[in-house]
């Protein structure tokens, strides 16, 4: 019997998508967080002894600062090396992208997987066959499962792949290939990396994202980790999600319904903070705060949300290790906001105009000049989690909350709060 670790998706020293410039944020934590989960990652395989390490693309976030991301690399896997711990890798479509990524010198212990045609390792030892191929570019749409091996008789076979499968939300559709496809191959265990959400695709044989080791944003929320894999009698017998991350995102949704007063929401939202703050088991906490439900606050949350803000925010530095990384209203009032409008009002011409908006099936439908601009930002901007290219849902979810805002601040008048 042997153990064996599964991760992917590393994205060493990635900015976490630019949220340094937040007002308040956890600035040191943030510029940890990938480092101190992977050095959990070396902790974990030589803690449990692990046969070797298996990592699935995307260790690098694209194109280094400098070369002291590699040489932390290396040192880690040095640390690997002394405990007697192969590491097995492929290269994704961050680290494709990277030239300073294909010209670094690997250790000894780590072997990098042929990017010009799938590579077996046999290891003897353990009776183990590894199938893996690497990324040649960043974008690649063939299916690189088709030209692995059939599985070696006698073997745990296990196929290392950076896909996206047939797809996933929020993630390029590269290197696409089916269930059905993988299943016909033989293997024992498919240890897949890209998609950033943990999910068991298959079970016996088994298909797996382990996810990414430590979320980056909010739409990275929720536990991150590795699987370790237990294998007996050349059989997977046990695949268990070890959690590495050091920072947490969290969507944290309050219901304000019968709130009187925006103490009164407060409160709410002091008590969902520290509910989240329990399952984080000492974690750092990055919440998101949205206000839901009907309620008499309505109005007064929108027009004085820079407060409410302020007092979320008071909230999380009281309780020490929770930073509110945004804050969202998207309560309703007790009665329609288009209930008592006067026809000819000028208040029933806007709920008119807000609903034109519908028609426009993008950000590109409102201003002809947006798509140049678009094309004209960086690419670390664009990707993953693009904000520029919302869906329908987001753009609805804008057009809402600008609707809101307008009808309370026109319905109720000046006010001193």
């Amino acid at each position: 019997m042997f153990r064996f670790v599964h991760a992917a998706d590393i994205h060493l020293d990635s900015p976490l998508k630019g949220l340094e410039s937040y007002p308040d944020a956890p600035v040191e934590q943030i510029r940890a967080a990938a480092r101190r989960a992977f050095d959990n990652l070396v902790d974990l395989a030589v803690d449990e002894g692990a046969a070797f390490v298996l990592l699935a693309g995307d260790l690098f976030d694209g194109d280094w600062k400098d070369y002291n991301t590699g040489l932390y690399f290396t040192h880690r896997m040095g640390r690997l090396r002394e405990a007697g711990i192969p590491v097995y890798l492929i290269a994704g479509n961050h680290d494709a992208a990277s030239p300073l990524t294909r010209a670094l010198s690997l250790p000894d212990n780590v072997h990098l997987f042929s990017h010009k045609k799938p590579e077996i390792k046999v290891l003897d030892q353990l009776g183990v066959a590894i199938h893996g191929q690497s990324f040649a570019g960043r974008s690649i749409t063939d299916d690189l499962s088709r030209d692995f091996a059939q599985a070696l008789p006698g073997l745990c076979n296990i196929g290392l792949l950076h896909t996206s499968m047939t797809g996933r939300a929020g993630h390029e559709p590269y290197a696409p290939c089916t269930l059905e496809g993988l299943i016909s191959k033989g293997y024992d265990y498919w240890a897949l990396g890209h998609v950033h959400q943990r999910e068991v695709v298959h079970e016996h044989p088994w298909v797996v994202f382990p996810g990414n080791i430590q979320g980056r944003h909010i739409r990275e929320a929720g536990s991150k980790g590795c699987a370790l894999v237990t294998v007996e009698d050349d059989r997977i017998v046990e695949v268990d999600f070890r959690e590495l991350d050091v920072l947490r995102f969290a969507l944290c949704r309050v219901n304000l319904e019968g709130c009187e007063d925006l103490d009164a929401a407060t409160d709410r939202v002091r008590k969902a903070m520290e509910l989240e703050r329990r399952d984080t088991e000492g974690r750092f906490l990055a919440v998101r705060i949205i206000l839901e439900g009907k309620s008499s606050v309505h109005g007064k949350a929108l027009r004085q949300e820079d407060r409410l803000r302020e007092n979320f925010r008071a909230v999380a530095a009281d309780l020490g290790d929770v930073w509110l990384e945004k804050l969202r209203i998207a309560t309703s009032p007790l009665s329609a906001v288009n209930e008592a409008v006067d026809a000819q009002s000028p208040l029933a011409g806007l709920l008119s105009a807000l609903e034109e908006m519908r028609h426009f099936p993008s950000l590109t439908g409102l201003a002809p000049e947006f798509e140049n601009l678009r094309s004209r930002l960086p690419a670390e901007l664009l990707g993953e989690a693009d904000p520029f290219s919302p869906d329908e849902a987001e753009l609805t979810v804008l057009r809402d909350e600008v609707r809101d805002l307008l009808m309370a601040r026109l319905q109720e008048g000046p006010h001193e709060d």
